[in-house]
């Protein structure tokens, strides 16, 4: 029998949160480019009920990426689309943020966009990270919205000897994502279905403690004790909002991205110095 089918992209903990909110009725494949997390992330769920398969993915893979449409497909529609994956500034190169944040993220909503069910939903993470950043120009913004996916890496601006480091390249990926979704957002909308992102704080999370232990850890411990909420978040509160974005109860909002950080881009912005 046909079932709904969930793409889950990136086998971390926000990823799992979010799909055990609302993947109870479908079919759940759940891709990583480590195999082995995705394996534990299924026998995790599996566990607790829920219908899964792990994949090797790889989001910066066009191939690898129909690849899992194509698998999804073959137990139904794909009606929901998780994207968690992603590198942080400790963990990657310049180029590599690009190439896996940026343009894979603006592949897969892309790809997906051609075949999301009626009614579907997806949901990208993005970060606080894209609201750091000074403003770019508007025809700037309308480049990262709106460039083919295959040109995007060759805007000046994301040459990489026109960005400064590797957080400068996760704030620019970031800001791509959430231009790329308010767009791909009226793509959806023609097959009747929605799209928005997420932008989390701190989570705690394996790639939040590795950020935690790298070189900007006495940063990013200093940005959320002086935030309102005066601590990092958890994977099950991103799922709050993602469970707000992916049901009935938000069913007049597309193309937005909800910030949840505890406060500390408010307090980034205008707070004590």
């Amino acid at each position: 029998m046909k079932k709904k089918v969930m793409l889950v992209v990136g086998a971390g903990q926000i990823s799992m949160a979010i799909a055990r909110r609302i993947g109870a009725d479908q079919k759940i494949i759940l891709g990583d480019k480590n195999i082995n997390n995705a394996q534990t992330i299924a026998k995790v769920m599996e566990e607790a009920g829920f219908d899964v398969e792990a994949i090797e993915m790889d989001l910066s893979s066009r191939s690898s990426i129909k690849k899992m449409i194509d698998k999804g497909q073959e137990y139904g529609e794909i009606s929901t689309l998780v994207n968690g994956a992603g590198l942080s500034p400790s963990q990657a190169s310049i180029e590599a943020i690009l190439k896996v944040d940026l343009y894979g993220t603006a592949v897969l909503l892309e790809e997906v966009g051609k075949v999301i069910a009626e009614n579907g939903v997806g949901v990208t993470i993005t970060s606080q990270s894209g609201h750091r950043m000074p403003a770019l120009t508007p025809d700037e913004d309308r480049l990262l919205a709106l460039t083919p996916t295959e040109e995007l890496l060759d805007l000046d601006l994301l040459k990489p000897e026109n960005v400064k480091d590797t957080l400068h390249a996760y704030q620019l990926a970031k800001r791509c994502n959430e231009k790329r979704v308010m767009a791909e957002a009226l793509n959806w909308a023609k097959r009747g279905a929605r799209l928005n992102a997420i932008a989390p704080g701190i989570i705690v999370t394996p790639l939040a403690l590795d950020e935690f232990n790298g070189i900007r850890g006495d940063f990013y411990k200093e940005m959320f004790a002086k935030s309102p909420a005066g601590r990092p978040g958890i994977a099950d509160e991103v799922a709050n909002v993602a469970q707000l974005l992916m049901t009935s109860a938000g069913a007049f909002i597309t193309g937005s991205t909800f910030l949840i950080d505890g406060g500390a881009t408010a307090n980034f912005y205008y707070g004590d110095k």
